[in-house]
């Protein structure tokens, strides 16, 4: 039996036969795993020889009537398992934890959907809570905070960077953020380390830049969103 086959069997047997029943005219839960195992096979990045990276973060877009259907199954966990055996097999790594959401596009009808995916790698920083929570600016990787105080933080891939990331297209000291303090609150630039990839700032090519709130670098395949916090004010 192939692995989709025994995929299929094992959802019968979770929600039986009523679940036949359900889908037999719309998107097969079936359709989907096999859908994102070749999202991963159609975007592995080759970093080595015996490496390969693969996205890890999967939004799956349905018609609003096939969403409905397949909200009470909770299937999310299901095919992160699949995914992962998938990936062994095929010797791929993800860069992060697996997550998989699904959403309504008005567009679609019943019985389509489509696969979008991206690698999201995981990010290391030893901030306190405390720290982001005082921060006046602050740098956000893949949904995490961190705080850009004086002198400053050097991302990369390596394990000297300051604000670790693995990311297959980062250098292991990638490019660094300058922060000086002043009266109107911190200035922030970024500078490139010379850096295998390089960076852009809002889309431009730069060895260094001026970053202003909501600048957005990119390194490798990680976004970074500069946030500037305005300084409350006692009443």
């Amino acid at each position: 039996m192939g692995r989709l086959q025994r995929f299929e069997s094992k959802l019968e047997q979770a929600v039986s036969s009523a679940f036949a029943k359900t889908f037999r005219s719309a998107v097969q839960p079936v359709e989907i795993s096999a859908a994102l195992q070749r999202e991963v096979d159609n975007n592995a990045q080759i970093v080595s020889r015996t490496r390969r990276v693969v996205p890890n973060v999967f939004h799956v877009e349905l018609s609003g009537a096939d969403h409905d259907r397949l909200a009470p199954y909770d299937l999310e966990v299901t095919f992160a398992e699949e995914l992962d055996v998938h990936a062994h097999q095929q010797g791929y790594a993800f860069p992060g934890p697996i997550s998989i959401d699904f959403a309504v596009a008005e567009e679609l009808t019943t019985g389509r959907f489509r696969v979008r995916s991206e690698a999201q790698g995981r990010v290391i920083h030893h901030a306190s809570q405390t720290q982001v929570g005082r921060a006046r600016a602050l740098l956000v990787v893949n949904g995490t905070r961190h705080p850009l105080q004086a002198p400053g933080l050097v991302v990369g891939r390596g394990s000297d960077a300051d604000l670790r990331v693995n990311d297959p297209g980062m250098s292991r000291r990638h490019a660094e953020f300058v922060v000086t303090d002043g009266a109107r609150g911190p200035a922030v630039e970024v500078h490139d380390l010379g850096s295998t990839n390089g960076i852009t700032v809002d889309g431009h090519r730069v060895s260094r830049a001026t970053l202003h709130d909501g600048s957005r670098v990119q390194a490798g395949n990680t976004t970074m969103t500069v946030a500037l916090v305005e300084e409350q004010s006692d009443v």
